[in-house]
């Protein structure tokens, strides 16, 4: 097994050298899409609510009445420490509400749970930091490519409470997030500071510290850890950025 590896590393040693050796010229010409010395500040905001009155989801599901929101704002700014390429920082805050007053969950003759009086709210402070870099697209100076390096720590407080099976009971959880990642994306200029932006995050490692009490006696931990490195359609993020 020892001489299978080193045979292995011999190999990918001799392909690399080799392929430093004969270097392709392929043609890519670096130009400025964006100067040292600017400033790139920006926000992205996204909000929801829903309301359901006996309401029926796929006939499993039904008497549904329920009501909630959520919302999140990020502000981001940014500097230019060369040509092409900026370091910043963002800020998140998130909260959600959901108030479940019925729920019944019919799953054949004998087997109907229901559900009633549930809330559960959560806020979230979240904060990031980030390189980027710019490539543009030919000689285009509105429209350009980036690959964003990114570092995230969260840190999130929720209650829930419910009244299932005649007795009311509640839990309290922190939960610790840390996410390192990279996010591609595109940018566009309206005009000469005004750009619009989406990126896609398609690869990173992602853990998660939680703490729970429940009614003030029962405590519980847990921990959990994921890496991720395929596009995820809905994990989008769409913005506005002002260059200054």
């Amino acid at each position: 097994m020892k001489k299978i590896g080193l045979s292995i590393v011999c190999l990918l040693v001799s392909v690399a050298v080799m392929a430093r050796g004969n270097k392709y010229d392929r043609g890519i010409e670096m130009k400025t899409f964006i100067p040292k010395g600017q400033w790139m500040v920006g926000a992205t905001f996204s909000y929801s609510e829903h309301v359901d009155d006996n309401f029926e989801f796929m006939s499993v599901l039904k008497d549904i009445d329920s009501e909630g929101y959520s919302f999140k704002v990020t502000p981001l700014v940014s500097y230019f420490i060369r040509d092409n390429i900026c370091i910043g920082g963002r800020l998140a805050y998130s909260r959600s509400y959901t108030k479940l007053d019925n729920l019944s969950l019919a799953l054949g003759d004998d087997i109907n749970i229901s559900i009633d009086e549930w809330n559960d709210k959560s806020n979230t402070y979240t904060a990031t930091a980030f390189i980027r870099t710019y490539l543009n697209l030919g000689d285009s100076k509105r429209f350009g490519l980036f690959n964003e390096g990114r570092v995230a720590y969260g840190y999130s407080e929720g209650t829930s409470s419910n009244d299932f099976g005649g007795g009311l009971s509640g839990v309290y959880q922190l939960k610790h997030n840390l996410n390192i990642g990279v996010a591609p994306g595109i940018t566009c200029f309206v005009n000469d500071i005004v750009a619009v932006e989406a990126s896609i995050a398609v690869a990173g490692l992602n853990f998660n510290w939680y703490d729970q009490n429940k009614d003030q006696v029962e405590k519980g931990k847990r921990t959990s850890s994921s890496a991720n490195f395929k596009i995820n359609l809905l994990s989008i993020d769409l913005g506005i950025v002002f260059y200054l």
